[in-house]
């Protein structure tokens, strides 16, 4: 897999285990909030784990936002990062990025349906998209989440918890997961992957 892989540094846990499962596919990204460095990757991820609001807070502190939207490359939002890519969430009333139309909106807790959400669940896909190449439908992928979007024109996968919603999001240059790719095995590779060298 060839070209520059820019992480952008939100301060999310989860960070360490997303540049370990790239270096296990070969592929070694730089993590920064340095704007021509974003800029000069072919690719970008935009990772998060945490509150909508504190992350939207750091972003603006490094005057991010904006470019964030402008930016014309592939950039994959995973988990918060995802949320993050959408217009609001309920979680402290966060205004988002506004990239993808949607409010996340926090799981109803039910016995046996705890929240947050966590653990292994299916991705059935919605429609086609090389994010997805290679992957058969219904795989497990690994998720931790209280907030999730709802289905909406832009869902190329859906999960069911009590009641569907986005997997897997894509508008334009922008692709989105609820799941952690990089904790979700061979699957969560090929995904990775999948965007690195297919996605474009």
């Amino acid at each position: 897999m060839s070209g520059s892989l820019a992480i952008i540094d939100g301060g999310g846990a989860n960070i360490a285990s997303l540049t370990f499962a790239l270096q296990r596919l070969g592929v070694t990204a730089q993590l920064t909030t340095d704007k021509s460095a974003i800029a000069r990757a072919d690719k970008v991820i935009l990772p998060g784990v945490g509150a909508a609001a504190d992350a939207m807070t750091r972003l603006q502190h490094a005057d991010l936002c904006q470019f964030i939207r402008d930016l014309k490359q592939p950039v994959l939002g995973i988990c918060l990062g995802m949320q993050l890519m959408f217009d609001t969430s309920e979680e402290d009333d966060a205004t988002c990025l506004g990239i993808i139309p949607g409010k996340a909106t926090r799981f109803t807790p039910a016995p046996n349906r705890p929240v947050p959400h966590m653990g292994w669940n299916k991705v059935q896909q919605k429609s086609a998209s090389p994010i997805f190449a290679g992957i058969e439908d219904n795989p497990y992928f690994y998720f931790v989440h209280s907030f999730a979007l709802p289905i909406s024109e832009d869902t190329i996968g859906s999960t069911d918890y009590g009641s569907e919603f986005t997997a897997v999001a894509e508008s334009n240059n922008f692709v989105a997961a609820q799941f952690h790719p990089e904790r979700s095995g061979a699957v969560g590779a090929r995904f990775l992957k999948n965007f690195i060298s297919n996605y474009n």
